[in-house]
C-alpha cells in the first residue's frame, strides 16, 4: 500500500474544522507520508493542496429545524461524496467536528461496504447529549480522536477504540501572552480599550446574535464612551452581512464598533480580534476553548430557534454549555443561554469584567486549565492512523 501515494478523505463544517484540518495535513508532511487529500475543506486546507468537491460553507448549519431546512442539500452531498468514493476510494475517511453530517456519511460507507477505514476527529457531545449515539459510532468508526481525556475515558466503557491527541491549538498557543504583540499584529493602539464582539460564523448564528451584541455595545457605549469594540467577519459573506445590520444602528456607535475581515488564506482573524481585547463576548462553540487558550476574560451566549431549544433541554445531560465550564468541571464563565441572552443582560456581564480583580480570576483559571491540556499524555494521531490502515 506504501508503494502508491495515500489517498485521505477529509470533511469540515466551519473555521476550527478548517484549522484541525490544516495541522493535520502539515503533521502527514512533516512525517515525511507521501499523501493527497480530498473531500471538503476550507481556505486554509485548500491552500496547502487540498482538494474541495463542495464549499465548506455547506455544512455549516446549527440547530434541529435550522438542518430540516437543509436536508435535502445535505443529502445530495453526502451521496455525492459516497458516489465519487464507490468510483474511486480513498484509503481513509476522516471526518473532523460537525458530527451530524458525518457520522452519517461513516455510516454510509460502512452500509455499501466500501474498502475505507472512518475516523472521527472531534469527538460529538455523546457524554453531553444524546449518550445513544455511542453505539452507532462504536459500529461506524473505526478510531475516534479525542481532544480531551475525559472523552477518551468515556468511549473506554463502551469499548470504542479513542485515543487523546489533545487539542493542536493548546500546543500551538503559549502560555505567556502578552496584549502588546496582539494589538501591533492589527495594528491596533496599545494602550486604547477593547471589548470583542462574536456573533459566531454561520449565517443563522449571526442573524440572530449580530443584534444582541451590537444591543449591548449600545447600552455600554452610553456609560463607558472609552472602550471601542472589534468585530471578526471571516468571509465575506459575514463582513456583508454584519455591516447591513450595523446600518440600523446610530452612527455614534458604528463609528465605535470596528469590522475585521480576514486578509489572509487562513481563517485566524476570530483569534487576532479575541487576542487583541480586554474583554471579549462571543457565541457558545468552539471558539470559547480558543479564548480561554488566549486567556482573555470571557462571557459567552447563545439563541437557537425555540424548538431546537426546547428539544436541546431535553437531551442535554450536563449543566454547562460552553467548554471552558466543561473542562473545569464548575463555572468559571457566565453563560447566557436563549431567553437569559439580552442585551441588557450580556452589557451586565461585560461590565462585571471590567474589574480589574474579578477579570484576572477567571483569567488564572484559564491559564490552569491550559497548562492541564497540554500536560497529558497525547497520542500522535499521524501514526495511529497510519497504523489503523496497516491493519487493514
Amino acid at each position: 500500500m506504501q508503494n502508491r501515494k495515500l489517498r485521505i478523505g477529509i470533511v469540515v463544517g466551519e473555521v476550527s474544522g478548517d484549522t484541525l484540518g490544516v495541522e493535520l495535513m502539515r503533521c502527514f508532511k512533516a512525517q515525511g507520508v507521501d499523501v493527497e487529500f480530498e473531500g471538503i475543506g476550507g481556505p486554509q486546507m485548500i491552500a496547502e493542496g487540498f482538494q474541495s468537491f463542495y464549499p465548506m460553507e455547506t455544512l455549516s448549519v446549527m440547530g434541529l429545524v435550522e438542518v430540516l431546512k437543509e436536508l435535502k442539500q445535505l443529502f445530495a452531498v453526502r451521496d455525492g461524496l459516497v458516489e465519487r468514493w464507490q468510483k474511486k476510494p480513498v484509503d481513509i475517511f476522516i471526518g473532523i467536528d460537525a458530527p451530524d453530517f458525518n457520522l452519517r456519511l461513516s455510516q454510509r460507507i460502512k452500509q455499501k461496504q466500501l474498502p475505507i477505514k472512518t475516523v472521527q476527529y472531534v469527538s460529538p457531545s455523546v457524554w453531553a447529549w444524546r449518550q445513544k449515539r455511542v453505539f452507532g459510532i462504536k459500529k461506524n468508526i473505526d478510531l475516534v480522536m479525542c481532544l480531551f481525556p475525559f472523552e477518551k475515558a468515556f468511549y473506554q466503557k463502551y469499548q470504542v477504540p479513542a485515543i487523546f491527541v489533545g487539542h493542536p491549538l493548546a500546543k500551538q498557543l503559549p502560555l505567556d501572552n502578552h496584549i502588546q504583540q496582539a494589538r501591533q499584529a492589527l495594528n491596533l493602539p496599545e494602550q486604547a480599550k477593547y471589548i470583542a464582539l462574536l456573533p459566531g460564523s454561520r449565517r443563522g448564528e449571526v442573524e440572530r446574535l449580530a443584534p444582541l451584541v451590537f444591543g449591548a455595545a449600545q447600552i455600554l457605549q452610553a456609560k463607558y464612551p472609552e472602550y471601542e469594540y472589534l468585530v471578526p467577519a471571516i468571509n465575506e459573506q459575514r463582513l456583508t452581512q454584519i455591516q447591513q445590520i450595523l446600518a440600523n444602528y446610530p452612527e455614534s456607535l458604528r463609528a465605535k464598533i470596528h469590522v475585521l475581515d480576514n486578509q489572509h488564506t487562513e481563517s485566524k482573524i476570530g483569534r487576532l480580534v479575541m487576542n487583541a481585547s480586554n474583554i471579549i463576548a462571543l457565541a457558545s462553540g468552539t471558539a470559547t476553548l480558543e479564548a480561554m487558550l488566549l486567556h482573555r476574560p470571557m462571557v459567552t451566549f447563545y439563541k437557537l430557534h425555540w424548538l431546537t431549544y426546547r428539544i436541546m433541554r431535553l437531551m442535554v445531560k450536563i449543566p454547562y454549555y460552553s467548554l471552558p465550564n466543561i473542562i473545569a468541571g464548575k463555572k468559571v464563565i457566565q453563560e447566557l443561554i436563549q431567553d437569559q441572552a439580552t442585551p441588557e443582560a450580556l452589557a451586565a456581564e461585560i461590565e462585571k469584567l471590567m474589574n480589574v480583580e474579578t477579570a484576572q480570576i477567571q483569567v488564572m483559571q484559564h491559564i490552569t486549565m491550559h497548562k492541564q491540556l497540554i500536560s497529558g499524555d497525547t497520542e500522535d494521531p499521524v501514526h495511529a492512523i497510519l497504523q489503523l490502515l496497516a491493519a487493514r
